[in-house]
């Protein structure tokens, strides 16, 4: 077993990082390469930095023939990832920096180039997972939640929309589960993670712990079926048993509700009458939640979001990703996103001022703006995506 540092920054102001204090790392187990993100102060939450030098590292691993599969996880009990330094983009919006951009791109970038790795790669999903930690997650072949997992796509609460591929891989569930998710970001658990197909296996948290013992005696097999079936033994405890998942109790509540032939404003008032009718405790406490959720996150976010959970059901991957930075192009300089980040992250007032300030006053042509692409097709930055 080695451990190796691969990430090199220059010094400043004299003073050195030391290996344990970098924000991405790597060892080398049985030929698997364990890819540990690093910040768990911040609960690991993704800098451009962070995801400059992921990206470097899953191309090192690409053409490395000794690697044959990686373990992408994360350091500290609570996080795995809980999404993208949004504190640092806004910081670079305010102050007119136009490298939030190139941010999304290479994030972007960086979460296809999972989905689409030609090598095994396993994601443990413990703790919190948070919009760009589901970026990352998803795109594993192999990804593994656990009793403490909790996991959400809450993007239209600062004024964007569920991005990092979501659009796509959102689409494994059911559409009306698929809305319920996208549209509140209500958060799952380990057992809810696997229950909407957003998880393989779902273990107890301290089974994780003793993995690379378990990596270190696992033969190594040709071809990816058997390296698949090998990893699994590894990350699946014997007798594993699964707690029973939430959301299933309120599954036949979420399919009344968001028909997905419904407007966001059809979908509240659906939610609004049943707090008025319901007598059941537990049903009128789900129903006010959810339409609590709907009625304080971003109205215009509300429905772009739910245009581009039902266009991307009709796209590839490629597609859905070319077609959220057009999304998030517009929605961070033009939208609720300052104002949203102000609210739950800066100032911490919980009172965003959206704008508009309802659904019923955003207009059918500012929902198409947030669609309307930036730049002609043979000059958009992910324009080389699935056609290489």
């Amino acid at each position: 077993m080695t451990e190796v540092l691969l990430k090199e920054r220059p010094a400043t102001d004299k003073t050195v990082r030391t290996e344990a204090e970098a924000d991405v790392l790597l060892r080398i187990v049985n030929r698997v390469a364990v890819i540990s993100l690093n910040r768990p102060t911040a609960l690991n939450a993704l800098s451009h930095e962070m995801v400059i030098e992921l990206a470097r590292l899953f191309e090192r691993c690409r053409f490395d023939d000794q690697i044959v599969a990686v373990v992408l996880r994360a350091n500290g009990e609570k996080a795995f990832c809980a999404g993208g330094d949004v504190r640092a983009l806004y910081g670079q919006v305010k102050s007119g920096d136009s490298a939030w951009l190139q941010f999304f791109v290479d994030e972007y970038r960086l979460d296809y180039t999972i989905h689409t790795f030609p090598k095994p790669v396993v994601a443990l999903l413990d703790g919190i997972i948070m919009g760009g930690g589901m970026g990352l997650g998803q795109g594993a072949k192999l990804r593994v939640v656990t009793h403490r997992t909790r996991m959400a796509m809450p993007e239209t609460r600062i004024g964007l929309f569920p991005d990092v591929g979501a659009t796509s891989f959102l689409s494994a569930m059911p559409v009306r589960l698929e809305l319920y998710f996208g549209l509140t970001g209500v958060t799952l658990s380990g057992p809810d993670a696997l229950f909407c197909n957003l998880a393989d296996i779902c273990v107890p948290f301290e089974w994780l712990a003793t993995f690379e013992e378990r990596l270190q005696r696992m033969p190594i097999y040709v071809g990816q079926e058997k390296l698949m079936l090998a990893l699994r033994t590894v990350f699946e405890p014997p007798a594993n048993v699964i707690p029973h998942a939430a959301l299933s109790d309120v599954l036949p509540l979420v399919t009344r509700h968001f028909n997905e032939r419904w407007t966001v404003d059809e979908i509240g008032t659906s939610l609004s009458d049943a707090c008025e009718r319901e007598t059941s405790q537990g049903v009128l406490q789900w129903c006010r939640s959810t339409f609590g959720a709907l009625s304080t996150h971003s109205p215009t976010m509300l429905k772009v979001t739910r245009d581009a959970l039902l266009r991307g059901r009709g796209r590839s991957l490629a597609e859905c990703f070319r077609m959220e930075l057009d999304m998030v192009s517009r929605a961070v300089p033009d939208g609720d996103f300052l104002e949203g980040v102000r609210a739950h992250v800066i100032v911490k007032d919980r009172k965003p001022c959206w704008l508009p300030p309802t659904l019923a006053d955003v207009k059918d042509d500012r929902v198409r703006h947030f669609s309307t692409a930036l730049w002609r097709s043979d000059a958009h930055p992910l324009a080389d995506l699935g056609r290489r």
